[in-house]
């Protein structure tokens, strides 16, 4: 149990991690993204820039779960849930500052890519123990 409490938070946190440094890839490697980022005022590019590291940061998460648990482990799922769980506010209060598409796509993909990341990771390398 505590092991899966561990592995919950660690994905957690891969998620920042991974978001946070993609950003600043973002913020370095597309023009004009700085500019815009307090204003929240993005082009399409920057948005699907934007749910592509969200993408990759879920991932990541999940992936970073699956490596501390054991294959039968719900913590996954957890995770994902988790991760819902604290982005449906914030996407509450950016409701009107993005595409109502945006926010659907951010939210249904988030729980789906961490699940994806985890059973990507567990066919990986599990399979092999």
């Amino acid at each position: 149990m505590i092991r899966s409490i561990f592995a919950v938070i660690v994905a957690i946190l891969t998620w920042f991690v991974v978001a946070t440094v993609g950003n600043w890839l973002l913020r370095g490697g597309l023009s004009g993204y700085s500019m815009v980022e307090k204003s929240m005022d993005f082009s399409l590019l920057m948005l699907l820039c934007r749910l592509g590291l969200g993408l990759v940061s879920s991932f990541c998460s999940g992936a970073a779960c699956a490596a501390i648990v054991s294959p039968t482990s719900r913590a996954i799922a957890g995770a994902a849930g988790a991760l819902l769980l604290l982005f449906l506010p914030v996407h509450y209060m950016l409701w009107s500052k993005f595409p109502i598409w945006y926010h659907f796509f951010f939210l249904a993909s988030l729980p789906t890519f961490v699940l994806l990341g985890g059973m990507t990771y567990r066919k990986l390398f599990h399979a092999k123990l």
